[in-house]
């Protein structure tokens, strides 16, 4: 009768018993297929692989044996010291089986039977979201299947050590939620599957073919979301997509390191990432012949990234192109009726998706096919002759009849255009950008539209189509962005990460999703989550941001969303003002004390650029022990990590203990776009936190 009565300790033994047999077995395998696949590489020639395909063709399927036997080994390694971390007891009731399992971050079996079932797999959504009692959980692309669900526990497990269970009716009690949390940053990534809540499994789980949007506050794990997300897809959706349909889009290069250095712990390799700005650039190249520079945009040029304006260029690209291509017949004095005007509007009616260009070659060879068949020879020698005079001369004059293209092939003048135009029947003064578009220095906005003229004019093939593009903080990017991916994207589908209260850009990013939501995903399959429950924080760190977010309120900004903190607590923020010369001896015992304390990760974050840069070698210089290379972060014994950075260049990322540095009224006026970026400078503390400065301590905080 369920549940089922278990010894756990003597079961957590079992499993790394099966574990360990699986790990000797696969290490022995892994040298056979390597010795194998070795002398199979040995055997053959490069001319080999040019004239017998069956022996490259055992080459292939050998190095994949190779690489799948030693993805199985690095889960059974991965798995022994914590082999899972949840259980389900269930009946099923169409059969009446009853049934126990237990879910961890791999699956695992041996002798092809499940010993421990992959986080990812259907039946794991029953311990994420299921309560007691009967329920049912989804397979991919099948019917339900419905269950009464017994029991539900959570594990407590340490180096191959039983620390203890929690029976719950949900996942991840906040009992073992806030001690996970309570570790450095380094475990918390690493237990993170342990801990996944159910406002948070919903959006990892739910099917791909759906456009998702999600609001999610500091610390309420988008990031972890978005790449869970990629990982639950390629797992049970193998059959339509593999890595290479999808693209991560991110807005700094940080960002992108740090999403790329949680992708293996995933089972996911091969996905393509981009920062926005260079995405855009390469679907350019093709029409691009001369050099150009990438600018950050101008705040006074920030209509160009809402969606008016991406609008406004849609719909004038749109009559451009369909003023050049209106259907017209093909009459010729010789020849009669060449092409019908029905003719020309049956070849542009199914191709609207086309480019100027590609129409207009085809249009040329179907009039070459016309002009051929009209043209066509008889066994007459007399008129044969004709004809192929004929033939020969109708070919000539109209082998480039369509050529509008002679006007419209230079993407930037056609941009150059618009721009002129917009600013005459919108009364916006567009100088600045002209200039700067003539001079070849473009902002992503600029790029995006560059892209999107291509599309209507000059693009000899369609650009590639992703099957998944994820976005992570999509508050930097303003909705015309969106409206141009969408556009140029149309079979894909987008998980759009971001947070409006850390739209550090203000004018020119997204401070509400009205527009996204509204106009651009508006379908049945698109969707809006809310994520407001914060993991990263203290409770201390997420009042103290709250308070400062409070500032960054105006009458426009309706779409700023409170942290809900899980309540943890910590040190107080400390707000510390010392004189200047005292200030780099300060952030030194700061340091110090945070690797006294067993913290494994800091940042001092600073205003700008130029500031971290200087810090960053004097410190480098006084505590070369507090930087280290990616490698070094994964040795059994870390130590600490030190990193200095702007403060734009630090959303999305979390750091065990944060110095603010010249958090001063200068750096910080008291207003509601500098509220935005010290709140995204406080928010990513895991566990202390300290502002620090020389002169008069910033308003934003006199409160705190």
């Amino acid at each position: 009768m369920l549940p089922f009565q278990i010894d756990e300790n003597q079961h957590l033994e079992d499993t790394r018993e099966l574990i360990r047999k699986n790990i000797a077995m696969l290490e022995a395998r892994v040298d056979q297929v390597h010795q194998e696949t070795e002398e199979l590489n040995d055997r053959i020639t490069p001319r080999d692989r040019e004239l017998n395909s069956q022996m490259s063709q055992q080459l292939t399927i050998a190095n994949a044996l190779l690489a799948h036997t030693r993805n199985l080994l690095r889960k059974n390694v991965t798995a022994f010291p914590a082999p899972y971390f949840g259980r389900i007891d269930y009946r099923e009731e169409k059969t009446g089986s009853e049934e126990v399992y237990y879910i961890g971050k791999n699956g695992i079996q041996h002798n092809d039977r499940i010993v421990v079932v992959d986080w990812r797999a259907p039946l794991a959504k029953v311990y994420y979201e299921n309560e007691l009692g009967k329920s049912s959980y989804e397979v991919p692309e099948g019917d339900p299947i419905r269950i009464d669900l017994v029991q539900k526990r959570t594990f407590d497990i340490e180096n191959g050590t039983m620390n203890g269970w929690y029976d719950s009716d949900v996942a991840a009690n906040d009992e073992l939620l806030v001690k996970y949390l309570a570790k450095h940053k380094d475990a918390v990534l690493n237990d993170i599957i342990a801990t996944i809540q159910k406002e948070q499994d919903l959006i990892i789980r739910k099917d791909p073919y759906h456009n998702l949007i999600v609001q999610g506050v500091a610390g309420s794990g988008k990031t972890t979301v978005a790449l869970h997300r990629i990982s639950h897809i390629l797992y049970n959706y193998a059959h339509r997509y593999q890595p290479e349909h999808f693209l991560i889009i991110g807005s700094s290069d940080i960002l992108l390191t740090y999403i790329a250095s949680g992708l293996p712990d995933l089972d996911v390799n091969g996905v393509l990432q981009r920062r926005m700005d260079l995405f855009f650039q390469e679907e350019l190249y093709e029409d691009w012949k001369d050099s150009f520079e990438i600018i950050p945009e101008s705040s006074a040029n920030a209509y160009k990234c809402h969606l008016p304006f991406a609008l406004a260029l849609d719909k004038w690209l749109e009559k451009a192109w369909l003023r050049l291509l209106r259907p017209r017949p093909v009459v010729d004095e010789e020849l009669g009726e060449i092409l019908s005007r029905d003719q020309v509007y049956d070849l542009l009616n199914y191709r609207r998706d086309w480019s100027l260009k590609r129409i207009e070659n085809l249009l040329n060879q179907t009039l070459e096919g016309r002009v051929k068949m009209l043209t066509d020879v008889t066994s007459d020698a007399a008129v044969f002759k004709k004809m192929r005079a004929l033939r020969t001369k109708k070919l000539k004059e109209y082998g480039k009849y369509y050529h509008n293209l002679e006007n419209w092939n230079d993407v930037r003048y056609i941009y150059q255009l618009f721009l002129k135009d917009y600013s005459e029947t919108q009364g916006i003064d567009t100088s600045e950008t002209m200039t700067r578009v003539s001079l070849g220095q473009l902002s992503v906005y600029d790029l995006a539209a560059l892209v999107l003229i291509r599309h209507y004019f000059t693009e000899d093939e369609p650009a590639p189509v992703f099957g998944q593009i994820v976005i992570d903080e999509a508050q930097d990017f303003g909705e015309a962005i969106y409206y141009y991916l969408k556009k140029l994207q149309k079979d894909c589908y987008f998980t759009i990460m971001g947070d409006v209260s850390q739209n550090i850009h203000f004018e020119m990013g997204m401070n509400d999703w009205q527009a996204m939501t509204k106009a651009i995903f508006k379908e049945e399959r698109d969707e809006f989550y809310r994520l407001q429950k914060s993991y990263r924080n203290t409770i201390e760190i997420s009042r103290f941001a709250g308070r400062i977010l409070q500032k960054a309120i105006t009458d426009q900004d309706a779409g700023t969303y409170q942290i809900e903190p899980v309540i943890r607590h910590g040190d107080p923020v400390k707000t510390v003002r010392v004189k200047e010369n005292q200030m780099i001896a300060e952030a030194e015992g700061f340091f110090d004390k945070a690797v006294l304390n067993g913290h494994r990760t800091g940042a001092l974050i600073c205003r700008n650029q130029e500031t971290a840069e200087e810090l960053r070698e004097i410190l480098m210089v006084m505590h070369p022990e507090w930087f280290r290379d990616a490698a070094a972060e994964k040795e059994e014994a870390p130590g600490f990590n030190l990193r200095v950075l702007a403060v734009r260049d630090a959303k999305g990322l979390e750091f065990d203990a944060v110095l603010l540095w010249e958090t001063d009224t200068e750096n910080y006026p008291d207003d509601p776009k500098n509220a935005k970026l010290l709140y995204v400078g406080v928010t990513r503390a895991l566990h202390v936190l300290e502002l620090l400065s020389s002169h008069e301590m910033t308003k934003l905080v006199a409160e705190n």
